[in-house]
């Protein structure tokens, strides 16, 4: 381990970041509002850190295997921490450091859950800023970054495959990964221009058309409305995002395949694409069936429960309605369904339909093995046999996940008197990056004490990084390489 390598790139990667406090200052000025000091000083604390970092360390040494574990856990704390600034200086939030870094880090990681309330009345640039931190933590600030990197002497393949989602992160889409980098940013960035557009002409202002493309390409759900996407109170908006929603659960490299092969087709050629739609369909039409036999003068059944299941099944967390007050079983199947997620290699979170599909496989083979001891039976994705190791993966896993959600479950009711309910939607909800949950924090966490938020900050870094990530640096081995 070379722990001058580590800190440099820290280093660079906060240096670069910096830079994003520019942008809200440009949209301050636009607005004639008077925070602009608010991120001068979150520019130059941010940038003067990174310096402090990269300087005196800079060296013509590579990164070794397993460094992009420490960087990518170092770099997303401390982005937490620094991202943290505008939320706790500027005046108009009044937030404690804790509420502050909450908000970071659910935008960082595109949780979504929020502590701010008044967001109608909060200074455009907080907003932007706000919805900015979700766009950079979509596709992950480090995935870009590995793009810049060879151009300093830095190798990005282990930053690469510690902060991507899903259960196989070797493919490139290209023979070079800086090349893999950018090519999943051009499809990212394309998304969230097509989003914007299409939101500005169904009917949004071009601020909120901006800020909301960014929050629904990165399935964040932040909006710069209280009352979210409900808020417009528009068909034409909901279906724009529903679109989009649905695209950006999908894996980016299948969508970087359609665009170079010019063929839509390949999205129904995908078994993991076809089953994630299927479930959308299938979990909306028992929705709206239980919404239509307990109706309701606040809830259109159709709309509101198409909206909602796409939202909440895609980790996005935009609502029109408040779900966690809908009759019968119907909040606790759109919070389970966020335990599935979307597609690998997508910005979705949960555990990915991919994991859950070999999953039900694995079940469904050990069930023929009872009935048949000798036969062989190989675990196939369509027409393609998936390898035992990468079945023993998925299956640790999902092992790892249910006994961290239930030890964190278990954690937050002993260290405060919030109901199960409540304790259980929001690990839930921060494991999964989803963003609202059931109970207390069906609307915010404003009210969840300090030490519970800590908490809650750290199950939605695992479930953005996909939990091994960070467990890995718990291991002495690790320590010992």
């Amino acid at each position: 381990m070379h722990l001058s390598v580590i800190f440099r790139v820290t280093g660079t990667l906060l240096t670069f970041f910096s830079f994003t406090f520019l942008v809200p200052i440009i949209v301050a000025l636009a607005y004639n509002e008077g925070n602009t000091n608010t991120f001068i000083t979150a520019f130059f604390v941010t940038l003067i850190s990174g310096l402090v970092l990269w300087l005196p360390l800079r060296s013509n040494r590579e990164l070794r295997g397993g460094d992009g574990f420490l960087i990518t856990a170092l770099f997303y704390i401390g982005l937490g921490i620094f991202g943290a600034i505008p939320f706790y200086i500027d005046p108009a939030t009044q937030l404690s450091f804790t509420d502050a870094a909450f908000e970071s880090m659910s935008g960082l990681t595109t949780t979504g859950a929020t502590i701010l309330v008044g967001l109608d009345d909060l200074p455009k640039s907080l907003l932007f800023y706000r919805q900015l931190l979700q766009w950079f933590g979509g596709m992950g600030i480090i995935v870009l970054a590995v793009a810049i990197f060879p151009m300093l002497g830095i190798g990005g393949m282990q930053l690469y495959r510690t902060e991507s989602p899903g259960p196989v992160k070797d493919n490139k889409l290209t023979p070079r990964i800086t090349e893999t980098a950018k090519a999943l940013w051009y499809i990212y960035l394309g998304l969230t221009v097509s989003c914007a557009l299409a939101y500005w002409v169904a009917g949004m202002s071009v601020f909120d058309a901006i800020s909301h493309s960014f929050a629904t390409v990165a399935i964040g759900g932040f909006s710069t409305h209280d009352a979210s996407i409900g808020f417009f109170n528009s068909g034409a908006i909901e279906a724009v995002a529903c679109l989009f929603m649905v695209l950006s659960g999908v894996n980016f490299g299948l969508h970087f395949l359609v665009w170079r092969r010019r063929n839509p087709l390949h999205y129904f050629q995908d078994f993991e694409v076809r089953t994630y739609l299927s479930f959308l369909v299938l979990l909306a039409i028992a929705v709206c069936c239980i919404l239509l036999t307990n109706p309701s003068d606040s809830i259109s059944p159709i709309r509101d429960g198409i909206f909602q299941t796409i939202s909440i099944a895609t980790t996005t967390g935009f609502v029109t309605q408040d779900f966690s007050q809908w009759p019968s079983v119907a909040p606790v199947m759109l919070l389970f369904a966020a335990f599935v997620g979307g597609c690998a290699g997508s910005t979705a979170g949960g555990i990915k339909m991919i994991r859950v599909v070999m999953i039900y496989l694995q079940g469904m083979r050990e069930v023929k093995r009872l009935i048949h001891p000798n036969g062989v039976f190989p675990i196939k994705l369509g027409r393609t046999p998936v390898p035992d190791r990468l079945i023993e993966a998925v299956w640790s896993f999902f092992s790892v996940y249910v006994l961290l959600f239930l030890f964190s479950v278990t954690l937050i009711m002993a260290m405060s008197d919030i109901d199960f309910l409540t304790a259980f939607s929001a690990i839930g909800a921060s494991l999964n990056n989803l963003g609202p949950g059931l109970g207390e924090v069906a609307m915010n966490y404003a009210g969840l004490d300090a030490d519970v938020k800590w908490v809650l900050m750290f199950n939605m870094m695992l479930g953005r990084l996909e939990i091994f990530t960070l467990l890995v640096l718990l291991t002495p081995a690790y320590w010992r390489r």
